[in-house]
Protein backbone atom coordinates (compact mmCIF):
# COMPACT_ATOMS: atom_id res chain seq x y z
CA UNK A 1 0.00 0.00 0.00
CA UNK A 2 1.10 3.63 -1.01
CA UNK A 3 0.25 6.56 1.25
CA UNK A 4 0.64 10.19 0.92
CA UNK A 5 1.16 12.73 3.60
CA UNK A 6 1.22 16.66 3.20
CA UNK A 7 0.53 19.75 5.37
CA UNK A 8 -1.55 21.91 3.40
CA UNK A 9 -0.92 25.43 3.37
CA UNK A 10 0.79 28.09 5.79
CA UNK A 11 0.42 25.92 8.83
CA UNK A 12 3.95 25.19 9.47
CA UNK A 13 3.18 22.65 12.62
CA UNK A 14 4.26 19.18 11.44
CA UNK A 15 5.06 17.36 14.39
CA UNK A 16 1.48 15.23 13.77
CA UNK A 17 2.32 14.37 9.93
CA UNK A 18 5.34 13.35 11.06
CA UNK A 19 3.72 10.73 13.48
CA UNK A 20 1.48 9.71 11.26
CA UNK A 21 4.11 8.93 8.45
CA UNK A 22 6.09 7.11 11.11
CA UNK A 23 3.36 4.91 12.16
CA UNK A 24 2.13 4.62 8.15
CA UNK A 25 5.94 3.28 7.90
CA UNK A 26 6.53 1.32 10.74
CA UNK A 27 3.58 -0.36 9.68
CA UNK A 28 4.70 -1.51 5.85
CA UNK A 29 3.68 0.80 3.97
CA UNK A 30 5.03 2.75 1.31
CA UNK A 31 4.83 6.90 2.46
CA UNK A 32 5.87 9.24 0.62
CA UNK A 33 6.69 12.35 2.68
CA UNK A 34 5.09 15.65 1.21
CA UNK A 35 5.97 17.94 4.14
CA UNK A 36 4.38 21.76 4.55
CA UNK A 37 3.35 24.54 3.03
CA UNK A 38 1.58 22.08 -0.21
CA UNK A 39 -0.98 23.37 -1.95
CA UNK A 40 -4.32 21.36 -2.41
CA UNK A 41 -3.07 21.06 -6.41
CA UNK A 42 -0.17 19.73 -5.80
CA UNK A 43 -1.17 17.31 -3.11
CA UNK A 44 -3.56 16.07 -5.98
CA UNK A 45 -1.01 15.68 -8.20
CA UNK A 46 1.47 13.52 -6.44
CA UNK A 47 -1.65 11.61 -5.18
CA UNK A 48 -2.62 10.58 -8.71
CA UNK A 49 1.12 10.57 -10.11
CA UNK A 50 2.40 7.91 -7.14
CA UNK A 51 -0.89 5.66 -7.16
CA UNK A 52 -1.27 6.31 -3.63
CA UNK A 53 -4.32 4.22 -2.07
CA UNK A 54 -4.26 6.74 1.05
CA UNK A 55 -3.65 10.51 1.52
CA UNK A 56 -2.86 11.22 4.79
CA UNK A 57 -3.78 15.37 6.04
CA UNK A 58 -2.67 17.27 9.25
CA UNK A 59 -4.17 20.55 10.05
CA UNK A 60 -4.04 23.11 12.83
CA UNK A 61 -5.22 25.55 11.03
CA UNK A 62 -9.45 26.32 11.09
CA UNK A 63 -9.14 26.34 7.05
CA UNK A 64 -9.04 22.38 6.29
CA UNK A 65 -13.20 22.15 4.79
CA UNK A 66 -11.80 24.19 2.40
CA UNK A 67 -8.85 22.17 1.19
CA UNK A 68 -10.71 18.40 1.88
CA UNK A 69 -13.27 20.15 -0.48
CA UNK A 70 -11.17 20.49 -3.04
CA UNK A 71 -8.79 17.73 -3.15
CA UNK A 72 -11.57 15.79 -3.32
CA UNK A 73 -13.06 17.28 -5.89
CA UNK A 74 -9.45 17.53 -7.55
CA UNK A 75 -9.38 13.91 -6.74
CA UNK A 76 -12.55 12.56 -8.30
CA UNK A 77 -11.58 15.33 -11.29
CA UNK A 78 -8.93 12.80 -12.03
CA UNK A 79 -10.74 9.29 -11.70
CA UNK A 80 -9.11 9.05 -7.93
CA UNK A 81 -12.35 8.84 -5.89
CA UNK A 82 -11.50 5.13 -4.05
CA UNK A 83 -8.57 6.97 -2.11
CA UNK A 84 -8.96 6.76 1.26
CA UNK A 85 -8.55 10.43 3.04
CA UNK A 86 -7.64 10.57 6.38
CA UNK A 87 -7.24 13.50 8.66
CA UNK A 88 -5.88 14.60 12.15
CA UNK A 89 -5.17 18.00 14.10
CA UNK A 90 -7.24 20.29 15.82
CA UNK A 91 -10.69 19.44 13.62
CA UNK A 92 -14.30 20.74 15.19
CA UNK A 93 -16.59 18.22 16.15
CA UNK A 94 -19.25 20.01 14.79
CA UNK A 95 -17.41 19.90 11.26
CA UNK A 96 -16.87 15.58 11.51
CA UNK A 97 -20.30 14.45 9.33
CA UNK A 98 -19.08 17.17 6.75
CA UNK A 99 -15.94 15.78 6.38
CA UNK A 100 -17.27 12.60 6.32
CA UNK A 101 -19.73 13.58 3.40
CA UNK A 102 -16.72 15.00 1.74
CA UNK A 103 -15.10 11.58 1.61
CA UNK A 104 -13.09 12.00 4.62
CA UNK A 105 -12.38 8.04 5.98
CA UNK A 106 -11.63 8.42 9.25
CA UNK A 107 -10.75 11.84 11.69
CA UNK A 108 -7.96 11.31 14.46
CA UNK A 109 -7.66 13.77 16.71
CA UNK A 110 -4.53 15.02 18.70
CA UNK A 111 -4.64 11.86 21.39
CA UNK A 112 -4.21 9.66 18.69
CA UNK A 113 -2.34 5.99 19.90
CA UNK A 114 -0.22 4.82 16.87
CA UNK A 115 -2.26 1.06 17.32
CA UNK A 116 -5.26 3.50 16.67
CA UNK A 117 -3.86 4.24 13.61
CA UNK A 118 -2.35 1.11 12.39
CA UNK A 119 -5.94 -1.03 13.71
CA UNK A 120 -7.53 1.57 10.97
CA UNK A 121 -5.09 0.36 8.25
CA UNK A 122 -5.72 -3.33 9.10
CA UNK A 123 -8.95 -2.41 8.21
CA UNK A 124 -9.38 -1.48 4.94
CA UNK A 125 -5.81 -2.79 3.81
CA UNK A 126 -5.24 -5.59 5.14
CA UNK A 127 -2.72 -8.46 3.54
CA UNK A 128 -2.00 -5.31 0.97
CA UNK A 129 -1.24 -3.08 3.77
CA UNK A 130 2.98 -4.35 3.85
CA UNK A 131 5.02 -3.17 0.85
CA UNK A 132 6.55 -6.29 -0.56
CA UNK A 133 10.03 -5.69 -1.48
CA UNK A 134 11.02 -7.64 -4.58
CA UNK A 135 13.29 -10.58 -3.46
CA UNK A 136 11.80 -10.71 -0.67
Amino acid sequence: MKAVTAKIGLDGHFRGIKFVTRVLRDAGAEVVYLGFHNSPEQVARVVIDEDAQLLALSFLSPDYMTHVRLLRELLVGEGASDVHIIIGGLIDPKDRAELETLGVDRIFGPETKATQITDYLVEQFGDDLAAKPAGR
